[in-house]
């Protein structure tokens, strides 16, 4: 253009080269998006893939990973950190991959210019490459330590919204700001460090890649005062030269973003690669079509161990379990009775085995429970919880939550069972009733008949029933009494007693303390020779019925 067009006043040819020029554009248009749709496409596909992976591998893992890891923090990676990733691999990739075949073209054209000039250039390539290999590994150690406090952050604001009526009730909404406020500001200081080592690192590469230009023009200048090269190859090599440096701090923009994604990725690793606490046997029995629901638990001892550092046990590690053994036939009422922390809950956990045992044995129906796929055990248990668990979505869902193939009508029969139909046929879309977060919408009582109605719906041979009428009022305890009658007939029944009435209708009664079975019989016959039921009968199960 400068040659042949400009110096010599040929129209023509200048005329020529700028068409020239417009089809290489529109060329590259074309490719401009197919690049930026190809690579948006891979950064939502990367994310996508990301979180169908953790979320996977979390649903593995047990409640003994949750107790330790809070699930803001958990959450926090599931989304910000894989947002990141999607925004590195989808954006800053794309600008990688045009800056680099930029550079890469920008190389040739300029070697095709002048050797000597393009030898000079590239000789400053490790100077450039320094700062980017030393500041890079600075931006991903602050990443890292910033995506943490995002975390933290997260996690914060999880427990505090989920317990907003405490919040609320006990006016700590002042000194949560304070505390947000820090933790907001936590977030800041760690973002600073990453800020201001990346800023280094994009204005150091821009420098230094501009002043070998500048000092390669200089050779290049003098070179033409000598004749050695054209006014318009050394405008050509100029144009190449300064295409090039605006690639290499693209790049090095770049390299800071996928160091900073490389934090948000440790941290997506560590939990993929979190061990399954649970051992799965290498080759799973199965059960009999129809299970009996008949256990067995043989010299049971079991600690709580740190899932983080389980080679040692941790402050959680003396026995909660202590040498427990016991039968329980099929279709039998077991009452399960003992003071805070004598492992009554803890009972229900091991025989969904949510934890390993330390040493003993639990069968059902014969079978080893540790023979057993996690999924198919679980699937012969129906939990009715203390506190019931209600989901964010509809009545029908809610209660078809153990059985996702049950029909409407299956729904309707298990919530009259349950003693639920009446007040859900009072809600303005009956069985699509939204129940909002946590159930908010229910009261204490219908809650619970919407999970006995989700055990009865489940049908499963096994019940554990941590008393769910405990907290109830006179009404609704009737209520839910006469749905747990309907919900046990036949089935194999542990109940976790509050209650004079249930120990009464159980078929016998296990006394716990620390872990250790201590007595075992009727109500009678505790009252005349168990010291510990008695006291325990005495002032607890006879003062709540009162």
């Amino acid at each position: 253009m400068v040659d042949e067009g400009f110096l010599k006043d040929n129209g023509g040819r200048l005329n020529e080269i700028i068409l020239l020029v417009i089809g290489i554009t529109a060329l590259s248009s074309s490719a401009i998006f197919c690049r930026f749709y190809l690579m948006t496409w891979l950064g939502e596909r990367v994310s996508a893939d990301i979180r169908l992976t953790v979320y996977d591998h979390l649903l593995k893992l047990s409640p003994g990973f949750y107790a330790k890891l809070r699930t803001g923090e958990v959450i926090s990676r599931f989304t910000a950190d894989s947002t990141l990733l999607q925004s590195v691999v989808g954006s800053s990739l794309s600008m990688a991959l045009r800056a680099s075949v930029t550079v890469i073209g920008g190389i040739v054209m300029m070697a095709i210019t002048s050797i000597k000039m393009t030898a000079l250039v590239l000789l400053a390539v490790p100077m450039v490459l320094g700062p980017i290999f030393f500041f890079g590994r600075k931006v991903r150690d602050l990443s890292r330590q910033s995506q943490d406090r995002v975390g933290d952050l997260g996690a914060y604001v999880d427990e505090t919204l989920h317990e907003i009526h405490t919040v609320q009730a006990y006016s700590h909404e002042d000194r949560d700001r304070v505390l947000f406020s820090q933790r907001v500001e936590a977030v800041m200081d760690a973002a600073k460090g990453r800020i201001k080592y990346r800023s280094i690192l994009i204005s150091l590469v821009m420098f230094l890649s501009i002043l070998a230009i500048a000092l390669v023009t200089w050779v290049g200048a003098h070179d033409v005062m000598q004749g050695a090269i054209t006014g318009g190859e050394l405008s050509a090599f100029m144009f190449y030269a300064v295409m090039v440096a605006g690639s290499v701090a693209t790049i090095s923009e770049v390299i800071g973003e996928i160091q900073r994604a490389a934090g948000a990725t440790e941290r997506l690793i560590e939990l993929v690669e979190t061990p399954i606490d649970i051992p799965l046997p290498t080759n799973p029995m199965t059960l009999p079509a129809k299970v009996r629901g008949e256990l067995s638990l043989n010299e049971v001892r079991f600690s709580y161990r740190d899932i983080t550092t389980s080679d040692r046990p941790s402050e959680l590690s003396q026995e909660v379990i202590c040498g427990l053994s016991l039968q329980i036939k099929s279709g039998e009422r077991v009452a399960l009775v003992g003071a805070s922390g004598a492992g009554k809950s803890t009972l229900f956990e091991l025989l969904q085995r949510f934890y390993t045992l330390n040493s003993g044995s639990i069968t059902l129906d014969g079978i080893d429970i540790a023979n057993l796929s996690a999924q198919e055990l679980r699937q012969q248990f129906a939990l009715v919880p203390q506190e019931s668990v209600i989901f964010a979505t509809s009545v029908l869902e809610n209660v078809r939550y153990g059985r996702p193939d049950a029909s409407e009508d299956e729904v309707i029969k298990a919530c009259i069972a349950a003693r639920a139909h009446e007040f859900i046929g009072e809600f303005p879309l009956g069985y699509q009733t939204y129940l909002g977060e946590r159930g908010v919408r229910l009261s204490g009582g219908q809650k619970q008949r919407i999970a006995i109605a989700r055990a009865i719906l489940a049908e499963r041979p096994v019940l554990l029933l941590d008393e769910a009428t405990s907290a109830l009022d006179a009404v609704s305890e009737q209520k839910v009494k006469l749905a747990l009658d309907v919900l046990m007939q036949g089935r194999t029944t542990i109940i976790i007693a509050h209650r004079l009435a249930t120990v009464l209708n159980a078929d016998r009664i296990l006394v716990m303390d620390k872990g250790q079975l201590i007595g075992s019989g009727t109500h009678q016959e505790l009252m005349q020779t168990n010291e510990l039921y008695r006291e325990f009968a005495t002032l607890q199960l006879l003062n709540d019925d009162v």
